[in-house]
């Protein structure tokens, strides 16, 4: 499929524990969004990676977003490509730091808009033992606490979406019957007792967000095109270059 060209910039956003891209004496040794920047890039489309904290709270990470845009992309309207908790920030910047004028659209891609039964479970299990070792450290962990289904559910009554922005969603599902296994197995069978169909991380349920929602074979870390778990003989393995060309194409039949 052909790569559409839209005229805005494109900005990609990631996840908790995101990074824009990982270098070494100069050269780039993986990008958060595998690939994707010089895909969109070779139909002519300006394309941003934004660089966010790892592990701070939604409303830190989306004014380090907004700094970035006023930065990057000063007076232009731009579409966001947000994935996993890169959706909340990008929400929150959105509605609560007053730039609702210059977003066009907002497209998530396995965003817990509901909280994940994972964060749940991790703040249930495991936060006796982890915040103080992070404090001792010095490393933030807001995130944590803001991806659980409480948290969401209090963020989407605070946080309404802009009525002059367009949301789309990309929900990630691991089918049994698609050949690959799972890198994120055990995940994946707690997240489908709690919660259904789901990437491993995220349910399609809670990834599920605004006026429509492409459902995509994989887990949570493939929709950023790192390569699921396709054993490599089966020659299989999932591109998302198709996938990410048909989220311009759908802006394109947006209007934009």
């Amino acid at each position: 499929m052909d790569i559409p060209k839209i005229r805005a910039p494109i900005v990609l956003v990631h996840g908790l524990f995101g990074f824009n891209q990982l270098q070494l004496l100069g050269v780039t040794l993986a990008q958060y969004f595998h690939d994707i920047p010089q895909h969109l890039s070779t139909a002519g489309n300006r394309v941003l990676a934004a660089q966010l904290s790892p592990t701070k709270g939604v409303a830190d990470r989306a004014g380090e977003l907004k700094a970035f845009l006023e930065r990057e992309a000063a007076g232009e309207p731009v579409h966001i490509l947000a994935h996993s908790m890169g959706g909340l920030d990008a929400r929150y910047m959105i509605s609560q730091l007053g730039m609702a004028d210059r977003v066009l659209s907002l497209t998530t891609l396995g965003t817990p808009h509901r909280g994940s039964t994972f964060a749940d479970w991790t703040i249930h299990r495991l936060e006796r033992l982890l915040k103080p070792v992070m404090e001792l450290l010095d490393i933030p962990h807001q995130a944590f606490y803001d991806l659980t289904t409480s948290s969401c559910k209090k963020f989407n009554e605070a946080v309404p979406d802009a009525p002059q922005v367009r949301y789309f969603s990309v929900a990630g599902q691991h089918s049994e019957e698609s050949g690959w296994y799972c890198r994120m197995g055990v995940l994946h069978q707690f997240m489908r007792q709690t919660e259904g169909s789901n990437d491993g991380i995220v349910s399609v349920a809670s990834a599920t967000y605004g006026e429509d929602c492409q459902v995509w074979d994989g887990d949570h870390l493939s929709l950023v095109g790192w390569q699921d778990g396709t054993p490599p003989a089966t020659g299989s393995g999932i591109d998302r270059k198709t996938d990410y060309a048909r989220l311009l194409g759908r802006l394109v039949d947006a209007g934009f």
